[in-house]
Formats: structure tokens, sequence, C-alpha cells
């Protein structure tokens, strides 16, 4: 397994899922906090797996130019960074929305039922 990772389980494990996946996580809460698109996420994730492989390769005598732990590094990051995006994206919606959507779960949210409370208009100010 240390072959394929490139280095020891537990380099791959502090550097890349803690290091660079907590990173990844933070930004994807950045990048949903400020109503940003999703690709923005795929983009970031690729400079944060880069990063980490670098400070593998400069720390612990890493490959630097290996294809497959690159993919893993970038597998993890991605998925945290999407983590920390769906989460906060979805925190947003059914905060700063509250009488349009509702929380299904920590990842969803779905319009309100349209009932005679919602269609109301607000009473005219004069």
């Amino acid at each position: 397994m240390s072959d394929i990772l490139g280095n020891e389980i537990a380099v791959f494990l502090g550097v890349i899922v803690f290091l660079a996946g907590g990173c990844g996580f933070l930004a994807g809460q950045a990048i949903a906090g400020t109503w940003r698109p999703y690709f923005q996420v795929v983009f970031y994730s690729l400079l944060l797996a880069g990063s980490g492989r670098f400070l593998d390769y400069a720390l612990f005598d890493g490959r630097l130019f290996a294809l497959v732990p690159l993919l893993a590094a970038y597998c993890v990051v991605l998925a945290l960074a999407s983590l920390g995006y769906r989460l906060t994206l979805a925190d947003l919606m059914v905060r700063q929305y509250p009488w349009l959507y509702e929380r299904i779960d920590a990842f969803r949210w779905r319009e309100k039922a349209r009932t005679a409370d919602n269609l109301a208009e607000p009473p005219a100010t004069h």
C-alpha cells in the first residue's frame, strides 16, 4: 500500500488527509460562503492536492511526479472540499431565505409548501 500512495500510510493520512483535506474543507466552506460556483472547488482542490504532494516530497522524501498518489490526494481533497461546500451552501440557503426554503437534512433543502400565509402580500404602509 505504501508504494501506491508514494510513502507510508501515516504520512499520507497526516499530510494529505488532515492537512490538505482540512484546507480543502475550509476552502469549500469559503467558496460556498461567498456564493461562488462549484467548479472553483474542483480547481482549488487540484491546487491543494498538488501542494500536499509537494509537502510529501519535500518533507518526507516522497515521489513528486507520481500520478497515482496525486490522484489519490486529489480525490481525498475534492471529497472533503465538496463536503464543506455542500454543508455551507445548504446552511446558507436555509438561513438566508427562511421564507422560501426548509432543511431536509445536512446537505439538502427544499422549497416550502405554498400556504395562504406565504402567498399573502405584506401590509401596505402609508
